[in-house]
């Protein structure tokens, strides 16, 4: 979802008064998580199938779930380090998350680059009368300036390919400035530019590179398989899942 939509979002809300201000609830500025024990880990969540599979056998089957956020943030690695038009990313602070389905129809929402930031990498921004900031998320002491999020069981359903070029399509969204805010094109449509046709075209491009001259099977073998399929192999699938990011209107 775009800044704008959760301004639209926010503005149905919130008070308009001036002093209803202190009446809004405030949501936290910051969030944060950490990868030692005993400190406020991030938090894994369990996905299941869109439909009751049949009780999986113990032969064949592994002990361990499947962690698709740290698969997902290997071979997005892969991917930056490969493609010279995304080396701006820094990977280490692009928070790899997982969110649900929310119906079981295999069209919707495949996945999204949610921008920590706004216009031009500014934390705040004025509207009307209201000043808003971004949350802001931590992990190990390290902000994220993006959250990379795949929709599940969805996205593991699409064909090999289009996944790949999914992944580039939202990699591709990021600034190149690296400021936690959009690739912005010229025209209305800063986003896909005047033709999201054309503009997944230009990403199947970079897949078919990437594919012919540096693909690793042993990070993209799980893209190969459809979430059943993964799911039936491991007993379970699983990921980071954070809150989704808010708005927070700054109280005077």
């Amino acid at each position: 979802m775009s800044l704008g939509a959760w301004m639209k979002r926010i503005r149905k809300l919130l008070p308009q008064t001036t002093a209803a201000r202190h009446t809004v609830r405030q949501h936290p500025l910051v969030y944060q998580w950490h990868a030692e024990p005993g400190r406020r880990s991030l938090p894994m969540r369990r996905v299941e199938p869109s439909r009751p599979l049949p009780t999986p056998t113990m032969m064949g089957l592994s002990q361990v779930p499947f962690d698709f956020t740290g698969h997902m943030t290997r071979l997005c690695q892969h991917i930056i380090e490969h493609t010279p038009d995304l080396k701006h990313i820094d990977l280490s602070r692009v928070l790899v998350t997982i969110t649900r389905a929310k119906t079981r129809r295999h069209t919707g929402l495949q996945a999204k680059v949610t921008p920590m930031r706004f216009k031009h990498g500014q934390l705040t921004q004025k509207r009307r009368s209201w000043v808003y900031q971004v949350q802001q998320y931590y992990v190990n002491n390290v902000e994220m300036l993006y959250l990379l999020s795949f929709c599940l069981p969805r996205f593991q359903d699409l064909p090999y390919e289009e996944k790949l070029i999914t992944i580039f399509h939202e990699l591709f969204h990021i600034s190149p400035e690296f400021n936690g805010d959009l690739r912005r094109h010229e025209g209305r449509y800063y986003q896909h530019s005047h033709s999201k046709k054309k503009y997944d075209a230009h990403m199947q491009g970079y897949v078919e590179k990437y594919l012919q001259v540096h693909h690793d099977a042993s990070l993209t073998g799980f893209l190969r398989s459809s979430f059943e399929e993964l799911h039936e192999r491991h007993g379970s699938v699983h990921g980071v899942m954070v809150p989704v990011p808010k708005l927070v209107p700054l109280l005077g």
